[in-house]
């Protein structure tokens, strides 16, 4: 598959999230959605995102914005996570990999000279439209939210 660039249609997806509901991209149509990968739930840099997302949550809210994340964690493990550190964003499961498929995420990793497949951190700002505004690949963690929001509130 291609790589999504900006001006793209956003794949459309349906995936079952934290307290038992599924998510559809097509739930959010006339709202800008920012939906984040990551590799790992109730990992340092995991953590520290999801928590700066939660902290921003109703600032994105204000720019009739929803923040969506998006790891190949279970729902169970994604519920334990919403709980040990009390996030309010939606973590949506993506068991099959398809979502990280469709958004090319799940890519060829290496760490200590061993390479490996994983979910790289990623983030796409959705526009009210269905079309990809914004991309952020090889994501850093500090700074990443408050990047996102600055974009957000630009697009509204």
């Amino acid at each position: 598959m291609q790589e999504l660039k900006i001006g793209d249609k956003a794949p459309l997806f349906s995936a079952p999230r934290d307290g038992g509901d599924t998510v559809n991209l097509a739930d959010h149509a006339g709202q800008q959605v920012v939906l984040y990968f990551y590799p790992k739930d109730d990992t340092s840099g995991c953590t520290k995102e999801a928590i700066g997302f939660t902290e921003m949550a109703e600032a994105f809210a204000q720019s009739s914005a929803v923040v969506l994340g998006v790891s190949k964690d279970t729902v169970k493990k994604h519920e334990k996570f919403v709980a040990k550190h009390g996030l309010k964003i939606a973590l949506l499961a993506d068991d099959t990999g398809t979502l990280c498929e469709d958004y090319g995420t799940w890519v060829e990793k290496s760490m200590y000279g061993k390479t490996y497949m994983g979910i790289e951190r990623a983030t796409f700002l959705i526009g009210a439209d269905g079309m990809i505004k914004q991309i952020w690949r090889k994501v850093k963690v500090a700074g990443h939210v408050e990047a996102v929001l600055e974009e957000v509130r630009a697009s509204a």
